[in-house]
């Protein structure tokens, strides 16, 4: 009996049977029958004949699935390897073909399967280990079950962050090259099919060793560390072998920080306070073993005082100016008409006489106008 024959037997005595049955308990044996499935639908049966480039699986009590055509050679290398009576998974292409068989993919299927299994890795938080293959400007790419996924630079721990001094492109390019063929441990964070989007992340990946040694540390505590590299957005910190922390940029300092390569240097010895344990991550400031400059400015200043600032930044709303070390105030663009006119006016670098049109020191929050002479 071929498949075809196989199946129509089947679906005659299904019906004879319904057909002979009560009313209601017609409609029972309707109502407790499965659904077709849907094209999409993954479906699983054992491998009943491999005949002429076609594999066909029994899926009782619906028929028999095919697989054929392009799905067959993009899958020959499995079905190579598969025998009468294996059982497979397969995912439905079509349910309406001329032949009366449901369309079968065995390619799609895997890969399905595969980004189920992604969901449930990014859910549960399981570690994974896999190799690196490439790298770009962004990060790394990696492979897991034959899919391709993106390891942001931003998401490396930090001993396998590009800790380049300029923040030149090409040579971050150049370190991330160094960790191809490297195994690194990572987690799904996004797994998105629809899109084929795969993104891995290895912070938060925390061995048994580092967790112990973070335990030895608290949040407010103060110890000294060695700066072991610097980035656009702060300065890395050892506290001892085996744990880095971070001090964001934020946190170095309080007045205005730019780059926190005028700071410090790798190799520096600094005392860091510890503002935050989270996730395995250590976060610290060097700002917040200092006195905060706002709290004693208070009682000094008062809004309508005439001041003498040196501009130090421009920036999309003006210009800031310090008028000591820390306390520094925005003087709008508008002050002036136009960004060109602003600049006309003010130079990096030099002082000019303010008035304090806004000021806040709990808010650490300070507005100047400018009292000069305009050009």
């Amino acid at each position: 009996m071929t498949p075809t024959t196989k199946a129509a037997s089947a679906a005659a005595i299904d019906l004879s049977d319904a057909q002979n049955a009560p009313p209601s308990l017609m409609a029972e044996l309707v109502a407790r029958s499965p659904e077709l499935p849907k094209p999409g639908d993954i479906v699983e049966g054992p491998v009943i004949a491999l005949d002429r480039a076609r594999l066909y699986i029994d899926l009782p009590p619906f028929g028999t699935g095919v697989i054929l055509g392009r799905e067959y050679l993009n899958a020959r290398e499995v079905i190579k390897r598969t025998n009468v009576g294996d059982r497979i998974a397969a995912k439905v292409i079509a349910t309406d073909t001329k032949d009366g068989y449901i369309e079968l993919s065995l390619k799609e299927a895997r890969q399905a399967l595969i980004w189920t299994e992604a969901e449930e890795a990014q859910k549960n938080k399981t570690q994974i280990e896999l190799t690196v293959k490439e790298a770009n400007k962004g990060g790394l790419i990696l492979e897991w079950q034959g899919i391709p996924g993106f390891l942001p630079a931003s998401q490396l721990k930090a001993e396998h962050y590009p800790r380049v001094m300029d923040g030149d492109k090409d040579k971050i390019l150049d370190e991330l090259r160094k960790l191809i063929g490297e195994r690194l441990v990572v987690f799904v964070i996004s797994a998105l099919p629809k899109e084929g989007k795969l993104i891995f992340s290895e912070k938060g990946v925390d061995d048994k060793e580092k967790r112990e040694i973070i335990e030895h540390y608290d949040v407010g505590a103060s110890v000294m560390g060695e700066v072991t590299g610097m980035v656009d957005f702060g300065v890395f910190v050892k506290l001892e072998e085996g744990l880095e922390g971070l001090v964001h940029i934020s946190e170095i300092d309080w007045g205005l920080v730019d780059d926190p390569r005028h700071f410090f240097k790798v190799g520096d010895h600094v005392k860091v306070k510890i503002i935050d344990i989270k996730e395995g991550k250590v976060s610290l400031s060097v700002k917040q073993l200092k006195e905060n400059p706002w709290q004693s400015v208070a009682e000094k200043y008062k809004k309508g005082d005439r001041v003498e600032g040196v501009v130090i930044k421009f920036n999309k709303h003006g210009a800031l100016a310090s008028i000591e070390e820390g306390i520094a105030g925005l003087v709008h663009v508008s002050d002036f008409g136009s960004e060109e006119k602003l600049r006309q006016n003010l130079e990096l670098g030099k002082r000019y006489p303010f008035i304090i049109s806004l000021f806040e020191p709990q808010e650490m929050r300070m507005a100047l106008s400018f009292s000069g002479e305009k050009k």
